[in-house]
């Protein structure tokens, strides 16, 4: 999967922060709970971690830095949203798919 340089730098900064990363993992987790349509679940934490890019470019480098070169242009995080569904998540379930037997 490939991410703009908004997505990387959200991705980079959550991995260099243990206490904003396990903040993250606990809300995706959370919304993953909460909702069953993936495609909700990401957009919604799309929202949510753009609202963080704009809280975290007034106070946190490498954010400002961005912003003073680049502006605060309103930029898709829909891909990192998708990542950290996947690496924090479980696996949807197949649909239909019950208890396995053990072999006999």
């Amino acid at each position: 999967m490939s991410l703009n340089r908004c997505e990387q730098r959200v991705f980079d900064y959550l991995q260099g922060h243990a206490d904003e990363k396990r903040f993250w993992q606990e809300k995706v987790r959370a919304a993953a709970r909460a909702r069953a349509e993936l495609s909700e679940v990401a957009g919604r934490l799309e929202a949510d971690l753009w609202r963080y890019y704009e809280e975290r470019s007034a106070v946190a480098s490498p954010f400002r830095e961005a912003v003073r070169t680049e502006g605060l242009r309103r930029t898709s995080l829909r891909n990192l949203a998708e990542l950290l569904l996947r690496l924090w998540t479980e696996p949807p379930s197949p649909r239909g798919a019950g208890p396995r037997r053990p072999a006999p």
